[in-house]
C-alpha cells in the first residue's frame, strides 16, 4: 500500500534536499497555509517530486491566464507547510527569497534541485578565438537576497566566485559559472551517477561536455 496522500515525511536525505530544491524556484506556497504546489512543462520533474517526499499525489494539467498548458502537483499537508515556512520558504516567494535552511551534507542535492528546476546550462563555440568552446551554469531567482547567498554557499564549500548579472528584460537575477568553475560545480552537483535528476538537463549538459572530454 502507498503512503497516504499528500502526507509528508520530515527527514532529510539526498532525494529530501533535491525536492525542496525543486520548491524553492518552481514551487508556490498558497495563502491557506496548507496547499504546496509544483507547476512544471516535465512531467519526470514531478515524477521525481513526488518520489523524493514519497507521496502519491495526482499530477494534473493547469492553465495559465495566458492560456498556455503545464502539469502540476498539489500537496496538501499542514506540517510540511509549517516546515517549509521554518527553512525560509515563504507564499509570495519570488522576490522575498533569502537563505534555506539545509544540512550542508545535503547542500549539493538541494543545488541539484535548484538547477533542475529554474536554473540552466548553456554551451557554443566562441568565434573570437579558433577552436575555444565555452559552456556556462546558471542560477536564476527573482530575489538578489537568494542569488547571494547560494554564491556564498557555493564560495564557502568550492571556492569559486562567479559572477551576478540582472535580466534587462524582466526582474531576474543570474548567478552565472563559466568553463572551469561550472565544470567543478557539476562534478559536485552531479556527485554520483546515480542521483536523482532531470535526465532532458543532464543528458543537455553531459553532450556539450563531451566535446572537451569531461562527463558527469
Amino acid at each position: 500500500m502507498g503512503k497516504p496522500k499528500g502526507k509528508v515525511k520530515i527527514k532529510w536525505s539526498p532525494e529530501f534536499a533535491y525536492a525542496i530544491g525543486l520548491l524553492t524556484t518552481d514551487g508556490c506556497l498558497s495563502s491557506d497555509f496548507r496547499h504546496i504546489d509544483l507547476t512544471s512543462k516535465d512531467r519526470e520533474q514531478l515524477e521525481n517530486f513526488l518520489y523524493c517526499l514519497k507521496i502519491e499525489n495526482k499530477i494534473s494539467l493547469k492553465h495559465s491566464g495566458s492560456g498556455n498548458k503545464c502539469l502540476r502537483v498539489q500537496v496538501g499537508d499542514v506540517n510540511f507547510y509549517k516546515f517549509l515556512l521554518s527553512i525560509g520558504l515563504t507564499p509570495k516567494k519570488s522576490k522575498t527569497l533569502k537563505s534555506v535552511t539545509v544540512p550542508s551534507k545535503y547542500f549539493f542535492d538541494f543545488l541539484r534541485g535548484s538547477l533542475d528546476g529554474d536554473g540552466c546550462f548553456y554551451s557554443y563555440w566562441d568565434p573570437r578565438w579558433r577552436s575555444s568552446y565555452m559552456f556556462y551554469l546558471g542560477f536564476c531567482s527573482a530575489s538578489k537576497n537568494h542569488i547571494d547567498w547560494l554564491q556564498k554557499e557555493i564560495y564557502d564549500r568550492l571556492k569559486i566566485v562567479g559572477h551576478i548579472t540582472k535580466s534587462k528584460i524582466r526582474i531576474c537575477y543570474q548567478l552565472k559559472y563559466a568553463k572551469k568553475d561550472s565544470l567543478k560545480l557539476l562534478k559536485n552537483v552531479y556527485y554520483l551517477p546515480s542521483v536523482i535528476s532531470l535526465s532532458r538537463k543532464k543528458l543537455k549538459i553531459n553532450k556539450a561536455l563531451a566535446i572537451i572530454g569531461e562527463k558527469i
